[in-house]
This record gives C-alpha cells, structure tokens and sequence, in this order.
C-alpha cells in the first residue's frame, strides 16, 4: 500500500509525523513523503525532477488540448534555395505535460464580477470558487506547490504568475514558479506525458484574503492626484498601448487609448523572454538594470496594471517576490475597468 504524509496525519492525527512514518514502514506501507516547502518564488527544471511526487504541479493553461494531445510538427514552407538547415527541420514543439501535473484551465483562473454595480470581466475569483478550483486540482492547505503553464511566450507566463498571485492573496505561501514553464522542461530534453491530468479532491481553505497585494480604482485615483508621488503607478503594456497609438477593444474602451496620467511605463517584455523559444523571467540583475535605464526606483510603493490585471500579475511577481518590494499591488480592474468611466483621467502621447 502506498500512503504520503498528508494521508498519515489524518489515520494518526495525536502521533508525531516520525512515528507515524515508523508504523507504516512498520505495517509494510511505502512512504511517499510531500516537499516541506519550496526554496523561492523560482524554481528550474533540475530542483522540480528532483522533486517530482513530492509537489502539486499546477499547469495553467489558455490552450488545454495543447495539456492533452501532442502536437504534430508545422509544415515548413519549400526553402527556395533547395537548403534548409539541422535547425529548421526541426522546430521547437510543445505539447503534452510535466508528469504529475494538473491542467488548471485559464478560464477558471479569472470570472466577471461586480465592481461599484459595472460588470467586470477577468477577475479574482470570490473566495468559494478559488476553493473549488483548487480543491478540485488536488491542492490542500499543506501541499507544496509548483506553477508552470506552457511557457512559450509571455502571455504563458502570466496565466501562471496570475495563478501564483492568487494563491498568495487567499493565505498559500508554499508555492513556486517553474522558470520557463513546460517549455523549459521539454528544452532540457525531460519527458512529458499526455491524456487527461488525474488528482485526488484536494482539501484547500482559503487562510486569508490579503487586501494588501490588491489595489481598487480609487486606490488608483488617489495616486493620480497625489502631489508627492509617494507611490507610483507601473504599466506593463507594450509601449503601442501605454502611448496610445493603439488599444484591445476586445478589453478596453476607446475612453483608455493611452494611459493612466503619471504612470511609468515597464513593459512585460522587459521582465521575460519574448525572443526566445522559451519565455524565462531574466536575471534580477537584469531587471534591476533595465529599472536604473529606465529611471524607475523598484523600492518605491508600486501599483502594477495592464489591460484586464493578469499581465500586471507579472510585474507584481518580479517586483514583490525577486526583487523584494513588500509595498506592491496589483489593479485588477486594471485599464479594462478604468476604461469604462469617460471621467477617468487617460493621457496618450507622452512617456512619463
């Protein structure tokens, strides 16, 4: 018979945990015994191979076939000059998953909500139904858990970094970041498996609802009209959106061309790889420069948005968890609620 840990509590809840171990050898029992806790906010693929049956592995993605099925390689087009080289006969595929992980389906990471009586889309979830989520992920309030997503592109690594956020603003703190997700896993040539992800119903409560990594539209409003600037508004759009020439009308209004007046603009491809195959977060060494270049102090009390919150939730990891600004929140209305009051204030054309 094999049991873990958290099993072993439950069937000898009064008994220490290296009894309890000592009984289940005892009785013929393997032991298969969960991670403590994980060593940062990051994580590479060598510390999860090593560590694989002691974590929950969370996969968040957009694209859940992709979790499932494997990919067939893209046709190339005929290369005119009759040559193609080693390298483009065989293209970068991602597919399938981490063996072990759960498929977390990016649409159940944000729901609409009501804000001030407006309906907004690509929010936190209420407390119950973040619960639900995780329980029925195979996540209790002891697991240790790594979050990946596909992690070919900046946009995988903020369905992760979004999950990431959420799990620390509803009280779990055991949890880490897979630096660049299953792309990176499949990069250094581990396996990967494919079918539907299986878990046992998880036991996860919310511990907390920490107000404090959570900015409102007049949290934001009250830093526009500061005059001291003693906290700082951070956009991490790409420069096409925070100036202005263009805007997502599928998330926001045409009131929110360009950007909320004082912002600073540190865009998402400042903080991950958008060149590369696999979409790592750089080096805090990097990011600390990139800041410095950009005249933007990383100390200073920080509110992140984007268009809908979950590209912000990437600025907010960088900053809050490798950098060590304590004094970060994130808008999760972000430009897609900001946008919907004609009278709130949006400047374009200008790099503040």
């Amino acid at each position: 018979m094999i049991v873990n840990n958290r099993l072993l509590r439950k069937i000898f809840p009064t008994i220490t945990f290296q009894v309890t171990v000592l009984l289940a050898l005892w009785w013929g029992m393997v032991v298969v015994t969960y991670a403590e806790s994980v060593p940062g906010p990051l994580v590479d693929t060598p510390w999860l191979a090593n560590n694989l049956g002691k974590v929950v592995i969370l996969d968040v993605r957009e694209n859940e076939e992709s979790f499932e099925n494997k990919a067939e390689p893209p046709k190339l087009p005929v290369n005119p000059c009759g040559v193609r080289k080693a390298a483009e006969e065989k293209p970068f595929i991602v597919s399938g998953h981490i063996p072990g992980a759960v498929l977390v389906p990016w649409k159940e990471v944000i729901e609409k909500r009501k804000v001030d009586a407006v309906e907004l889309k690509f929010m936190l979830p209420t407390k119950e139904n973040f619960e639900k989520l995780m329980q029925k992920s195979g996540v209790s309030n002891d697991s240790a858990i790594v979050v990946t997503s596909l992690g070919m592109t900046p946009g995988d690594v903020m369905t992760a970094t979004r999950l990431y956020w959420s799990l620390k603003y509803f009280g779990h703190d055991n949890v880490t970041l897979l630096n660049g997700g299953t792309a990176q896993w499949v990069k250094d040539g581990r396996e990967t498996e494919y079918g539907k992800s299986k878990s046992q119903k998880g036991e996860f409560k919310a511990t907390a609802e920490r107000q404090e990594m959570l900015a409102t539209a007049a949290d934001v409003m009250k830093v526009v009209k500061s005059e001291n600037k003693e906290e700082q508004l951070i956009d991490v759009r790409g420069q096409d959106l925070y100036l202005g020439l263009t805007y997502p009308a599928k998330f926001v209004q045409a009131h929110g061309q360009g950007h909320i007046p004082g912002a600073k603009s540190f865009p998402i491809y400042f903080m991950t790889n958008a060149a590369s195959p696999v979409a790592s977060i750089y080096s805090k060494e990097n990011i600390l420069k990139v800041a410095e270049v950009n005249g933007i102090d990383v100390t200073k009390p920080t509110i992140a948005y984007c268009n809908t919150g979950a590209q912000a939730s990437v600025g907010w990891f960088v900053w809050h968890e490798l950098l060590g600004n304590k004094n970060v929140r994130l808008y999760d209305g972000s430009m897609h609620e900001w946008s919907m009051d004609a009278n709130k204030p949006v400047t374009a054309m200008k790099v503040e």
